[in-house]
């Protein structure tokens, strides 16, 4: 009796399919935040300035996702304290009241 060879035991495992690239979104075409922030405080007429309830209030009615969107919209506060189109009247952090800066009125302009 003739033995067959053994069959190679260790054979190379199926290559894994590539995963494909996740679909991109497309980017919704509407403002930003910090567009939607500048517009709705300079429609103010408050002269302390629009507290941050209030400013929420504006951008919900204006269709913004507020509770989905609630740390972008205290980061962009955030950054345009710091950037100094907005002064913060009251409060610290992404809280209190916020007004646009007079002394820097071009900084609206750039949104």
């Amino acid at each position: 009796m003739a033995e067959e060879a053994p069959a190679p035991a260790a054979a190379a495992p199926p290559k894994s399919p590539k995963k494909k690239a996740a679909a991109k979104k497309p980017k919704k075409a509407g403002p930003g935040a910090v567009e939607l922030i500048v517009k709705a405080v300079s429609a103010s007429k408050e002269r302390s300035g629009v507290s941050l309830a209030a400013l929420k209030k504006a951008l919900a009615a204006g269709g913004y996702d507020v509770e989905k969107n609630n740390s972008r919209v205290k980061v962009a506060i955030k950054n345009l304290v710091t950037k100094g189109t907005l002064v913060q009247t009251k409060g610290t952090g992404a809280s209190g009241s916020f007004k646009l800066n007079k002394n820097q009125a071009e900084c609206q302009r750039e949104w």
